[in-house]
């Protein structure tokens, strides 16, 4: 099922009780599975989707990312982060996993032909983002960056590609490309800080 349908209002990154939710599905308590999904489905749906570009394997990833997190609740340590942030990171590396999977790189090179019919799928999920003061932050940092800063971030996050692999892919030496991430985070850096000031 496709958690799209959530209110504006379940689109967060934490909860007041998260620490009692944690607790409840370490004990391996179904409904404490059931709350977790209607809190964070549709934020996880929507980065999986961001990433994927293709809502029938979205949906799924979905499902896997919160079968993972229910069997891996029991390693979760709230002393190094929030819920929600652990919950976006396992969803992240799972969308990941299947870009770099074998299925997923030739989904991926079928779905460019649709470009242009998913940009309204992708505006709508980066318009739900946008709802996090931090993601308004860091988009308004990203678009300080020059296209090639920007794009070297955005292979590094979205499709999890390494240095060497941004270099290959487009056609650059290796340190012209270690410049251009090297500078792009030290300037989100300078610019995330000055707007926490």
């Amino acid at each position: 099922m496709s958690p799209a349908g959530k209110s504006e209002s379940q689109f967060r990154l934490s909860f007041k009780d998260d620490a009692h939710l944690v607790e409840r599905l370490k004990r391996r308590e179904p409904q404490a599975m059931a709350e977790m999904y209607d809190r964070y489905g549709r934020l996880v749906y929507s980065l999986i989707l961001r990433i994927v570009r293709d809502t029938g394997v979205a949906e799924d990833l979905v499902q896997e990312t919160f079968l993972r997190i229910w069997n891996r609740a029991r390693s979760f340590d709230a002393e190094r982060g929030a819920l929600g942030v652990w919950i976006l990171a396992v969803a992240r590396n799972r969308a990941i996993d299947y870009v770099r999977s074998v299925h997923g790189r030739m989904a991926q090179y079928a779905s460019e032909f649709d470009e242009l019919e998913r940009t309204g799928a992708s505006a709508a999920v980066e318009e739900d983002l946008l709802n996090f003061d931090r993601v308004r932050l860091l988009k308004d940092a990203l678009g300080k960056l020059n296209p090639n800063q920007r794009e070297v971030i955005e292979m590094a996050y979205y499709e999890g590609l390494s240095q060497s692999e941004m270099a290959e892919r487009l056609n650059q030496p290796l340190g012209t490309v270690k410049t251009w991430v090297r500078t792009a985070l030290k300037m989100l850096r300078e610019r995330l800080a000055q707007a926490a000031l």
